[in-house]
């Protein structure tokens, strides 16, 4: 017997299963068993944030001065500490709140075995169970119709159609579909990961990170660093053993202290703490953000691709109007006035008597509850079907008039070649959906119900637009970011949408069914158009595929199971609260409160983050280089080591960490550039040259002016001096534009250091005592000059992206 077993002899006669029965099938393995899991397993986000390359090289570097070196110079090891945890926080915090989601909107379907109906949780439902439906169920498995009564399905997240489906036994139903109008029930054909939505789930299962240029370049970095810091610190350990004949304990300090500042420790922690406050930022709005990068990639995205179903529109629909017919031209004045008023009771005594009312009736209900008059007696009702194509009831009025009123597709309810069919096509072109309400002589539920109709009024209907999609759009299209609207509607429909909410090119709607199957013009004709209907779930995959092999950085939009392949092949993908969980599984952001206005919100987050970050990258990075040319300074002249842990740790507190804090979290809605590791070496380069230059040119000076004991805690004292000087001046001049805080700021910074210098118990903890004022003056002469040096390249620097158009990450028009 094929159709697997004519759906188990139609539910074993209609009663279900029974309990033996269910048993031998558990035991043959035919059980639901799709995994719940909607995210990474907390095992997973804690091994993905502990074992880093930053982790290893900060490590390694903490314990050997653990072992050796005061507390003073382990302070830099604790970055590694409060880099992971904000790390393994935010991912669990997020990981929580999915999780909690999931479980929210998990359905108990009502599974009738041994003759009775029960509540079952969807994993224990088994192959050949009969699953009954109600208006608002969700479909869990895949299986066949045995049971309808009006029964009409909506495939939207599946398919992305609109419009509901009307079932009869023996039809196929889906798993991800669910029911709004009629009753009945299904014999359960494929359960588990053979189900179709577990297949689409299944395929987009697999966890991927979004892809950070934040994260991939300081990674990048971290992988070159390492390379140089192995010969380097053998370098530095030789230099500071063998040639400088210090003690084991010093050597190994000094060597830390030349080889921890490589690392842009500094960095990584910044952008992990800027990333977090962006994402409660954002949650504040409503907004759940996965990964901490996923920020960072909706900002750098120039194509958001919107799913029109739930994104754009809501769920429901609105009468935009009714149209009041006679033949022969409207009634004028008190005749009309009546009329209207009779028709909106009409339409009200209708909406009152349906007891499953689609989203049709829903609106007219919701549009006219006001006008129903419990006077009016109910004689008979007839329902909607959809084979029928309307519904209608006879009433006895207040005065005793006694009237049948049909109210469905005004091509079923009149002849062909009616002049009122004329407005309709008109309408429907429009985009809109239009009912006739028409009276009749006969019994509404009569055969012939609809012949000789007299059509009474046009009712219009539209779906029902999100209130804040429209000024959405404007903010992408102000921010140069092209919205695509992607549907499995009809195109006309989907273009009138976008008509009425001001979308460029949403006169032209385009049939994917006619794009052409050359790749690349397919990408040229998605990259022109700009509404696309009757996309399949497989073709909302490929154009997201093609947009990105063209360059473009794709945001992806959905809510249904339809787009969840290309939620997961987009850049970003963003879904609704209210959508499937495997949407929201594979979604990096989620917007908890289905409000598409949060978009923008996310995007100037996003793009804060990344303009400040690449602002502070300069420091963290100029800090790098000139530690690099430090050490193979020290080992070419055979000296010690300048400094210590703990007078790096210092100065790059006052010169770089702190500072870097603040100036990461200042407005910035520059649109995100690419080329980050690039952008900012071209500046941090020549700086850290300059800085590690001017710092051993009076280190050495320093060398031959001191001598005796204790000289060797002058020369770092005076070396530290320099390098904090220059390092201020670079912080000058990537805090400018200047306001009162950026002033503030600085000024701060460099009265700290003061304070460390006349303090004597911090003169003491951080080894820092000037001697004499020859070298102090002398370092301040070789910093002003750095200083020259460095205002010569940020102008040499800045000029080059000016005239590349590429600007600076950060300029005036950034600040409030």
């Amino acid at each position: 017997m094929t159709d697997r077993g004519a759906a188990e002899q139609r539910a074993a006669a209609s009663g279900g299963l029974s309990t033996a029965e269910v048993d031998a099938r558990i035991a043959r393995g035919e059980v639901n068993d799709v995994p719940t899991r909607s995210s990474r397993s907390a095992t997973e986000i804690v091994r993905s944030n502990v074992f880093t390359r930053f982790n290893a090289i900060i490590g390694v570097l903490f314990v050997i001065i653990l072992v050796v070196g005061p507390v003073q110079d382990t302070l830099f090891g604790f970055v590694i500490l409060a880099n992971t945890l904000i790390g393994i926080v935010q991912e669990l915090r997020a990981k929580r709140t999915l999780d909690n989601l999931a479980v929210i909107g998990a359905a108990r379907p009502t599974v009738r075995r041994d003759g009775r109906a029960v509540g079952l949780p969807t994993h224990r439902i088994v192959l050949g169970d009969l699953i009954e439906l109600r208006p608002g169920d969700k479909c869990v498995v895949d299986g066949e119709i045995t049971e309808s009564d009006s029964l009409e399905i909506d495939e939207s997240l599946l398919t992305g159609e609109a419009d509901p489906v009307i079932k009869h036994p023996g039809d196929r139903i889906m798993s991800g579909s669910f029911v709004v109008a009629g009753v009945g029930a299904f014999t359960a054909t494929r359960v588990g990961r053979a189900a179709y939505a577990a297949q689409l789930a299944e395929e987009a299962s697999r966890f991927t990170l979004v892809h950070s240029e934040l994260r991939s370049g300081i990674n990048t970095l971290l992988k070159y660093i390492t390379w140089v810091i192995v010969p380097t610190g053998a370098g530095l350990v030789v230099s500071q053993f063998v040639i400088g004949r210090n003690d084991v304990e010093t050597a190994i300090r000094r060597m830390v202290g030349g080889i921890a500042p490589m690392v842009p420790e500094g960095l990584v922690l910044l952008t992990s703490i800027a990333f977090a406050i962006g994402v409660v930022r954002l949650g504040r709005r409503r907004c759940l953000v996965q990964e901490l990068p996923a920020i960072e990639g909706l900002a750098r995205v120039d194509v958001v691709c919107l799913d029109k179903t739930g994104t754009l529109t809501e769920g429901g629909m609105d009468v935009a109007e009714v149209r009041v017919l006679q033949d022969g031209g409207e009634p004028a004045g008190s005749a009309y006035a009546e009329r209207r008023d009779r028709i909106e009771r009409v339409l009200a005594a209708l909406g009152s008597v349906d007891p499953r009312p689609n989203p049709s009736m829903r609106a007219i209900v919701d549009a006219y509850a006001g006008r129903h008059d419990s006077s009016w007696q109910t004689v008979r009702s007839l329902p909607f079907s959809s084979a029928r194509k309307y519904s209608g009831a006879a009433f006895v009025e207040p005065d005793g008039t006694r009237g049948t009123w049909l109210l469905g597709a005004p091509d079923t309810l009149l002849p062909a070649g009616h002049p009122t069919l004329t407005q309709v096509d008109r309408l429907s072109r429009e985009g809109l959906r239009v009912l006739l309400l028409a009276g009749t002589e006969r019994e509404p539920d009569a055969p012939d119900a609809a012949a000789g109709a007299t059509p009474a009024a046009l009712v219009v209907l539209e779906q029902r637009l999100r209130p804040d999609a429209a000024e959405t759009l404007r903010y992408f299209a102000d921010q140069d970011v092209s919205a695509k609207v992607l549907s499995g509607d009809n195109p006309i429909s989907v273009g009138a949408v976008a008509a009425k909410l001001a979308l460029p090119g949403a006169q032209t709607p385009v049939d994917t069914r006619g794009l052409p199957d050359d790749p690349e013009e397919r990408a040229r004709a998605l990259t022109d158009g700009t509404v696309f209907g009757r996309v399949s779930p497989r073709e909302k995959q490929r154009m997201v595929d093609a947009l990105q092999s063209h360059g473009h950085h794709v945001a992806m939009t959905g809510d249904g199971v339809n787009d969840v392949l290309a939620l997961k092949n987009a850049d970003i993908g963003v879904a609704m609260g209210t959508g499937s969980e495997a949407t929201r599984a594979v979604a990096q952001i989620v917007l908890l409160d289905n409000s598409f206005a949060t978009l923008p919100s996310v995007v100037a987050e996003g793009r804060r983050v990344i303009g400040n970050i690449e602002r502070v990258a300069h420091l963290f990075l100029t800090k790098t280089v000139y530690s690099v040319l430090l050490a193979v300074l020290v080992i070419c002249w055979q000296v010690p080591y300048p400094f210590l842990p703990r007078h790096l740790t210092l100065l790059a507190s006052l010169t770089i960490g702190i500072p870097a804090f603040f100036l990461a979290l200042a407005p910035n809605h520059e649109r995100a550039q690419p080329h980050f590791v690039r952008r900012v070496m071209r500046y941090a380069v020549p700086a850290g040259l300059i800085g590690g230059a001017a710092t051993f040119a009076v280190y050495l000076l320093a060398r031959h002016h001191y001598s005796g004991p204790g000289s060797l805690r002058a020369e770092t004292s005076v070396a530290t001096l320099t390098l904090f000087l220059i390092g201020m001046w670079v912080l000058a001049i990537v805090a400018r534009p200047y306001t009162w805080w950026r002033i503030g700021l600085v000024l701060t910074m460099g009265l700290s250091f003061v304070a460390v210098l006349v303090t004597p118990w911090l003169q003491h903890f951080f080894g820092l005592r000037l001697v004499g004022t020859a070298m102090p003056w002398w370092a301040v002469v070789w910093a002003a000059g750095a200083g020259v040096a460095l205002e010569l390249a940020w102008r040499y620097v800045n000029g080059g992206d000016r005239r590349q158009g590429r600007g600076p990450a950060y300029s005036s028009r950034n600040e409030p």
